[in-house]
């Protein structure tokens, strides 16, 4: 299949007029044109942090994996990671298994699946969040071979690195090309940085679950934001980071290490409503989800384009938030042939009219209309 795209061009740093063309369901050509209009023509989004979407469970079976890769493809995510909640030490091979099994035969009309993350069960509980503290482990007093069983196809790992063998295992995973995540953690900045330096490649949920900045008493959220070198994920839906904190953060970290991640449940899309977690109760009321009875966050019920919206609502440039949201996970999982408009790379784009609404969605050789 041939076919050109034209509109406005979101490279990671410029917005440029001209077209796309894709052959055989990759980028073939950039044409460069000023006097092309239309829509916004930008990278698919890749969500590295997603429990759900759609009513669909990320630790669900095939069709549920099925029916949240096409609901997440509907809001511009072409590519993904189904995260787990911290679950039992049996269930984690288990999961593993499932998604290992289900991605040869993903739908092509959803997004692609490109491994999967594990967001527990190593963290701390004084920072366990929405996580169940029955399951928490260090990874000291987890049986290896349980490991050994999740690593193929695990991308990234969230590691609390004051726990006992944390700095180990961080160095392990790194050692074989998984990302370790720095987060739900109480560290200092000193056991902080030593988890950086360890291998640590990224961190869950900015701000969130984590020793902050205190003035006297920096913590993670100060270490992340000071490595230039180190990824950091943020929840841009206004409830888990405030707005005002945005501008901040993207002129601490350097352009190309920021990345928007979801962090949403399997209830996202649904509206108001109750759904379970990890094991646990969570209601959603006005968008904003907590553990049922308490003001504990429990995720979001955000996609990746609402995220980048709301960033450039912030003042924050467009090409900015869509690096955010495609080039910058693309490179912290090492998929060098996605995230960008550039030839060769493959033709997973995503088209946003004036208000950056999502109006189709090119997978390659499949287009799919909005939700």
């Amino acid at each position: 299949m041939r076919e050109v795209v034209a509109g406005r061009l979101v490279l990671v740093d410029a917005v440029v007029p001209g077209r796309v063309v894709v052959a055989d369901g990759r980028i073939a050509a950039i044409e460069p044109d000023d006097a092309v209009d239309g829509p916004f023509v930008a990278p698919g989004f890749i969500d590295v942090h997603v429990h759900g979407w759609g009513g669909h469970d990320a630790t669900g079976d095939a069709d549920a994996l099925s029916g949240m890769a096409r609901a997440l493809l509907r809001h511009g995510v072409t590519s993904f990671l189904p995260t787990a909640p911290t679950l039992a030490a049996d269930e984690l091979p288990r999961f593993a298994d499932r998604v290992r099994s289900w991605m040869p035969v993903a739908p092509a009309d959803g997004a692609e699946p490109l491994g999967f993350n594990l967001e527990g069960p190593f963290i701390a509980p004084a920072r366990k969040g929405a996580h169940d503290p029955a399951l928490l482990r260090t990874p000291a007093d987890l049986d290896p071979a349980i490991i050994d069983r999740v690593l193929d196809g695990l991308r990234i790992m969230t590691i609390a690195p004051e726990l006992p063998g944390s700095l180990a295992l961080i160095a392990r995973l790194a050692g074989l090309g998984i990302a370790p995540s720095i987060g739900h953690s109480q560290a200092t900045l000193e056991e902080a940085r030593a988890g950086f330096a360890a291998g640590g490649r990224t961190t869950t949920h900015l701000f969130n679950a984590m020793s902050g900045a205190d003035h006297r008493a920096p913590g993670l959220a100060v270490a992340a934001l000071a490595d230039d070198n180190a990824y950091a994920e943020l929840i841009a839906d206004g409830f888990h980071v405030h707005p005002a904190l945005w501008p901040i953060i993207t002129r601490t970290k350097p352009p190309d290490r920021l990345v928007l991640v979801s962090d949403a449940l399997p209830l996202a899309g649904k509206g108001d409503g109750f759904t379970r977690v990890g094991g646990l109760d969570v209601e959603v009321r006005g968008g904003r989800a907590t553990l049922r009875g308490t003001e504990t966050l429990a995720g979001s019920t955000i996609a990746l384009d609402s995220a980048v919206r709301n960033l450039v609502r912030e003042g924050i440039a467009l090409p900015r938030a869509v690096a955010a949201a495609a080039s910058n996970p693309a490179e912290l999982l090492g998929a060098q042939d996605r995230g960008r408009i550039e030839v060769g790379r493959v033709a997973h784009l995503v088209l946003l009219d004036e208000d950056l609404r999502v109006r189709r969605v090119l997978r390659g050789d499949v287009w799919v209309k909005p939700a």
